[in-house]
């Protein structure tokens, strides 16, 4: 696959946009590759790297488990949290969900965004990614985009 153009993160909108891509993209557990997908969605929100969204069909059977806690989020709504298992390895609250988007993020329906920071790996393409600094935040950075990114020291009130 040719380079995917570079992005800037402030060049996202606000709110934000969701665009399909054909990536491969590809997420490992304890060894074992859990989810691989050229079917995933990117969320591109000013400041932050893309969120990777894979259809939960693109999971391997047994990867998905309902985990506790939830978030809201205002463009979104309601998430749900997944723990992601594989290799025998259980990755707490690694993924989330919107089992009932708002209207303009139906496409997320059925969709699972995993922080890269909490699962051994994740891949775009065969780069691995850096996960989003901060915690909170589930956004993928690769060569492609730039920042700053919101997460980082210093960025609390961006």
């Amino acid at each position: 696959m040719a380079a995917q153009p570079t992005e800037s993160v402030w060049d996202y909108p606000r709110p934000p946009r969701v665009e399909p891509t054909d990536e491969t993209v590809q997420i490992v557990v304890g060894g074992e590759v859990v989810a691989r997908s050229t079917r995933a969605v990117r969320v591109l929100e000013t400041s932050h790297p893309p969120t990777y969204y894979v259809p939960a069909d693109d999971f391997v059977a047994g990867a998905l488990r309902t985990a506790t806690g939830g978030s809201w989020c205002e463009w979104k709504g309601q998430a749900t949290y997944h723990d992601l298992v594989g290799g025998g390895v259980a990755a707490a609250a690694a993924g989330w969900s919107y089992p009932a988007p708002t209207p303009g993020f139906a496409v997320l329906r059925d969709q699972i965004a995993v922080y890269p920071g909490r699962v051994e790996r994740c891949t775009v393409d065969g780069e691995p990614v850096r996960a989003q600094a901060g915690g909170f935040y589930g956004g993928w950075i690769t060569d492609r985009v730039t920042g700053p990114f919101k997460g980082e020291a210093g960025t609390r009130g961006w």
